[in-house]
Parts: structure tokens; C-alpha cells; sequence
């Protein structure tokens, strides 16, 4: 019995300093890591003891103020009046004349179909018209010296008509194998080739107005309710890269049930041909105002991936890291590093 006593001991030991080992390498991890270490939040990281202030620096202190938040959001432009172009009839291509991407005018011809049946179906229909109206004179002769009766006479006057009929018909028709371009614009797709059956409702080309350019945007729900049909909003884009002005002119009336959103169409001023569709880009949508930080942009400098601003503390400027957001004209707001009352060189120290 003492014997299994003493084995029962030993394998407590070893069951304790194991345990122990792994205790001691867990706080060994937690130290290495900084977990015993003060935390320090943006507003509190000054980094070095700062350089003096020079003479005449502009200084700004900043303070709270109520700022309108601009909310991004992504949306696609498209043109205001993109048309794709399909046949009427069937019949094969014979001619296109322009590719993707080529400007072209309204009343231009672009695709040409294979017309020989119809002008085979119109001389034979002017020939009928012909004969048509040469019988009808005759009847006419005829009921002058009472040689005929009146059931001839609409009778040839109904082939007439008939007649013309069928060659107006062909006309109209042959007008169907000639596809021309209804506005100014530009083509974006080109879906046949030389060769090629066309067959009625087929979509061929599609052209666009690249000066009448908007964007789509899906707007969260509780932000629909801050645009108006008509309000002026800017547009952010890609390509060409820049801000645009924008108007409002559509609010589609139906709730996207995935997303919750409504989609809103925003014109773009000033685009002059340069938006292609499809192009990415933003609209910024003012929501509630909030208490904020705003700071000039000049005055935030990168050092790789850190914002810095410089606060003057006594007579030295102290780096400091900050976040920003959006931009409002030449301000930037601070969402952390500063706060109310702090002063920052508008102009930072270089070296």
C-alpha cells in the first residue's frame, strides 16, 4: 500500500510542473505580445518630443462642430438614351459599316441587309400597278360610251388600288434592309457580322448619347428620404477622374428587397463625351449632422501609411497620429487624434 502511495505522489508532481510549464509559457506569450502593456489610443500617441515652433507659424485651434456626414455611394452610369438597333425582317447582312466604340451621326447608315427579293417583289408589283392603271383607263373609255358596266369599274378600280397598295408596302420594307443611326452618338456593341441572318426583334448595334450620361445608384433606405427630384448632388468619378455636378431627376418608386434599397438616377453636367457606360463612380448623400473635428487639409501630412498632424504643446510642435475622413472643400475631418481646443501647425514642419 505505501508503494502505490508513492507512485500516486510522483505522478502528481509531474502532472504539476507540467502545468506549471505551460502556465509559465502562456504568460511568456502574453508578455512578448504587450498584454501587460498600457494601451494607447490615437488621441494619445505623440511620437518624439517635437521641434520648436517658428516664429509666424499659422496655428489653428480646433474645435467641435455640428458637420453633415457625406455618405459614399457606388453606382454605374449609363446614357440617358442608349437604343439598340434590330431588324424588321429577315434577311442577311451585306454591309456594316462601323465597329465598336466609332462616333456616329444621326440619319447614318450602318448596316445594310440583302434587298434583292424585295426589289424582285417590287418590279413585279409595279408591273401589276401598271397594268392595273391601264385597265382602269379603259374602263373609264368604256363607261363613257355606256360599253362597260359599274361592277367593271370598281372591280379594276379595286385591283388598282390593290395594286398600289403592295408596291407602297414593298417600299416601306426595302426601307427596313437600310439601318441608320437615329441620334448622335456612339456605338457600344456590335453583334453581327457580313454574313450573317438577321431575323426580326434580333438586336444588331447599339448606340448611345455620350453627352447625355447619368448615374444609378442603390440608396439605403434611410437615406432616400434626403434626396428631392431636382437636388443638386455631386457625382465622383473614375474615368475621367474628377467631381462632377448632378442632378436629381428619378426616384424609382419600388424597394429592392435584397439590398433595401431604391434606385436613384442622378444626370451628370459637363461630361462632354467623356463617361463611358459602365464607368464606376460615387454620390455623396449629406446625412444628420454630428458632432465633429474639422482640420484644414494642408494640415495633415503621410509618413508611409500614418496621418500625422503637428500640435503645439508650449513653444515645440509635437507629431501626433490621426484619422481622417471626408473631405469638406479644404477641410478634412478627424475622426480620432485630436480634440476640442487642441492647437495644430496649419502648416506642418518638414524635416
Amino acid at each position: 500500500m505505501k508503494e502505490k502511495s508513492v507512485n500516486g505522489k510522483s505522478k502528481l508532481g509531474i502532472l504539476a510542473r507540467f502545468a506549471l510549464g505551460i502556465g509559465g509559457v502562456a504568460l511568456l506569450i502574453a508578455w512578448s505580445g504587450g498584454s501587460f502593456e498600457h494601451k494607447l489610443g490615437p488621441a494619445d500617441i505623440s511620437i518624439g518630443s517635437g521641434v520648436p515652433v517658428p516664429r509666424g507659424a499659422e496655428t489653428l485651434r480646433v474645435k467641435t462642430q455640428l458637420v453633415a456626414p457625406r455618405i459614399d455611394i457606388v453606382g454605374t452610369c449609363v446614357s440617358e438614351s442608349e437604343i439598340h438597333l434590330s431588324s424588321r425582317l429577315s434577311a442577311y447582312v451585306q454591309d456594316v459599316y462601323v465597329s465598336a466604340g466609332d462616333p456616329v451621326k444621326a440619319g447614318q447608315l450602318l448596316i445594310a441587309l440583302d434587298d434583292r427579293e424585295l426589289l424582285e417583289q417590287l418590279a413585279a408589283g409595279t408591273a401589276r400597278l401598271n397594268h392595273a392603271r391601264i385597265e382602269y383607263r379603259r374602263t373609264q373609255r368604256l363607261m363613257k360610251t355606256q360599253a362597260t358596266t359599274d361592277q367593271a369599274l370598281t372591280a379594276v378600280r379595286s385591283d388598282l388600288n390593290g395594286a398600289k397598295a403592295q408596291v407602297e408596302r414593298i417600299k416601306v420594307m426595302l426601307t427596313f434592309t437600310k439601318i441608320r443611326s437615329p441620334i448622335d452618338g456612339r456605338v457600344t456593341d456590335r453583334q453581327v457580322e457580313v454574313g450573317d441572318l438577321a431575323n426580326p426583334g434580333q438586336v444588331l448595334l447599339g448606340v448611345y448619347d455620350q453627352n447625355k450620361m447619368r448615374i444609378e445608384v442603390p440608396v439605403p433606405l434611410r437615406l432616400v428620404e434626403k434626396l428631392k427630384l431636382g437636388d443638386a448632388v455631386d457625382v465622383k468619378l473614375d474615368r475621367p477622374l474628377g467631381v462632377f455636378h448632378g442632378e436629381v431627376t428619378q426616384i424609382v418608386g419600388e424597394v429592392d428587397p435584397p439590398s433595401r434599397t431604391q434606385l436613384v438616377k442622378v444626370h451628370i453636367d459637363g461630361v462632354h463625351g467623356q463617361v463611358l457606360p459602365g464607368t464606376f463612380g460615387r454620390v455623396w448623400v449629406l446625412d444628420d449632422k454630428r458632432p465633429s473635428i474639422l482640420a484644414p487639409a494642408s494640415a495633415v501630412y503621410r509618413v508611409g501609411q500614418l496621418e500625422l498632424v503637428q500640435v503645439v504643446e508650449g513653444n515645440r510642435a509635437v507629431r501626433r497620429l490621426v484619422k481622417t475622413g471626408a473631405s469638406y472643400g479644404e477641410d478634412v475631418e478627424i475622426l480620432s487624434g485630436l480634440s476640442d481646443g487642441d492647437v495644430i501647425l496649419t502648416k506642418p514642419i518638414k524635416g
